[in-house]
């Protein structure tokens, strides 16, 4: 008895992922977008993470700021995922068979 969906329960989750992740960037586009329309100044700032290495940028001191404490929680996150994760999974496997 198979449990999970195969390939295509993947096909379909996969697409769920990418559909939820573009309009949460559709959602974020338009509310700076109205932000703007309605007079107010934006700032922008951002983080690219190459492995776990951050490259963090923005448009001012604040966006800047945020932009830095995101990359240091990202970091963290894959660190976790990289190291711990798979430490936990081997043992977990390990004490199942």
């Amino acid at each position: 008895m198979e449990t999970g969906g195969g390939a295509a329960g993947f096909w379909k989750l996969l697409a769920a992922g990418m559909l939820l992740l573009l309009a949460g960037m559709g959602l974020i586009i338009m509310a700076a977008l109205l932000y703007i329309a309605r007079g107010g100044k934006a700032e922008v700032g951002g983080v690219v993470m190459i492995g776990p290495i951050p490259i963090v940028f923005g448009t001012s001191g604040d966006a800047v700021k945020v932009a830095a404490i995101a990359a240091v929680a990202l970091m963290v996150l894959a660190v976790i995922v990289m190291y711990v994760l798979p430490a936990v999974l081997a043992r977990n496997l390990a004490k199942m068979g």
